[in-house]
């Protein structure tokens, strides 16, 4: 491994440990939701496929680069190091990363400083609805 690689392959890891954190708080939410109300797959299954299938398409990307980079070493020939392949799977990743996690950042910064008035994630309905509803109260108690 190159010193030149040493930043990616720290940003990679430090990477797997926000996954690792991720999941550990997943596995403790449903352990303290336990049995309630339905069950695991009702309470959290969104969560769980979410992570079955980010899971299965990274084990499907690293299967397929891995065959790519043996096929090209094998051009070269050259043996195909585990290092290496490493290195390179760690940059395509965080490549691919980069931009979701900058799209997800941008989109969760945004809607938390502004609000497009009826969506769900203002608080616009919320307030009309008290209003009305305060209204409606006003009205039965001086008739």
């Amino acid at each position: 491994m190159s010193q030149d690689s040493l930043p990616m392959v720290l940003v990679f890891l430090i990477s797997l440990g926000s996954i690792g954190f991720l999941i550990v708080a997943l596995i403790r939410s449903i352990r303290a939701e336990g049995g309630k109300r339905g069950g695991v797959w009702k309470n959290f299954g969104l969560s769980l496929v979410l992570m079955i299938l980010f899971f299965g398409t990274w084990l499907g990307h690293g299967i397929a680069q891995w065959q790519e980079y043996v096929d090209e070493q094998e051009e070269h020939g050259q043996p195909a190091e585990t290092s290496n392949f490493l290195e390179s799977f760690a940059q395509a990743t965080l490549e691919n990363w980069q931009s979701e996690f900058l799209q997800l950042f941008a989109f969760v910064v945004l809607a938390s400083l502004y609000i497009h008035r009826g969506s769900a994630e203002s608080r616009d309905s919320e307030d009309e609805i008290l209003k009305t509803v305060r209204r409606i109260e006003k009205k039965l108690e001086s008739g």
